[in-house]
């Protein structure tokens, strides 16, 4: 009798990159976490641009109004 070993095909999971699907819901939560912070973060530095105030935190509803610019052209810097 000839005993051939058992091959199979790796996994899917092992082939992208070696994380497991555990890996992605255990870390998953915390990683956006982190990354809604870095967002707010970047806001924050970068709300004293004018580009920024016009295209970006104007449109915000709730708190765009307090973004605006009401100060006639002729004082304005850039």
């Amino acid at each position: 009798m000839v005993v051939r070993p058992k091959i199979h095909p790796a996994p899917l999971w092992s082939r992208l990159s070696g994380f497991h699907p555990s890996f992605s819901t255990r870390w998953g939560p915390t990683a956006a976490i982190w990354g809604a912070g870095a967002g707010v973060y970047v806001l924050y530095i970068l709300s004293v641009t004018p580009l920024v105030k016009r295209e970006f935190l104007t449109k915000l509803p709730g708190i765009g109004s307090y973004y605006e610019d009401h100060r006639p052209a002729s004082d304005r810097p850039m």
